[in-house]
């Protein structure tokens, strides 16, 4: 069973990847480390040395390597990973279940905040700016997220939540 993850950056997506993954004795593979392996440079690095169009070339080519390579996996992709190229179509084409972990943009701005350091495209943005931001963001993205076969609404719920009733819909 290949089961992939979309969603916004802070939605959850590795987290619960990680613990579904363990719970159901799959494989988990968290694509933005998998390439930051292949290509051994952090994805930062990877975009400040060769910039976007590149990145994006080569994340479209390792999601379908991992695809193609595993049977059995859970698959966290990065939050802009269904947004480009035909990264949506390839997802639907050859997973088994896509999963869009949805969070409000009230619910993104709380967890986005505390991990502001960590996360470059927002990095630099004040807080007070970010539901903005975000808002604006998930606008544009939302119509890749919104494809996937299931729409996991994730406000309020704990981790523990969220991957039992995705292990209910999965078994």
């Amino acid at each position: 069973m290949r089961v992939v993850l979309v969603g916004y950056m802070a939605s959850g997506k590795s987290s619960v990847g990680r613990l579904l993954a363990k719970e159901l004795g799959l494989e988990f593979i968290d694509l933005d480390a998998y390439i930051e392996e292949q290509q051994k440079k952090s994805i930062k690095t990877i975009f400040s040395e060769k910039g976007e169009i590149f990145f994006r070339k080569l994340e479209h080519e390792m999601l379908g390597k991992v695809l193609d390579e595993h049977q059995d996996l859970i698959l966290s992709t990065g939050g802009g990973t269904p947004c480009y190229g035909n990264n949506m179509e390839t997802i639907l084409e050859k997973s088994d279940h896509s999963i869009y972990l949805q969070l409000s943009i009230p619910a993104l701005v709380e967890r986005i905040k505390g991990e502001k350091e960590d996360r470059p495209l927002v990095k630099n943005i004040k807080d007070e700016d970010l539901s903005e931001f975000i808002g604006k963001h998930l606008f544009e993205r939302r119509q890749y997220y919104a494809q996937a076969k299931h729409v996991f609404e994730c406000d309020g719920k704990n981790l523990e939540t969220v991957v039992y009733e995705i292990k209910q819909l999965l078994l």
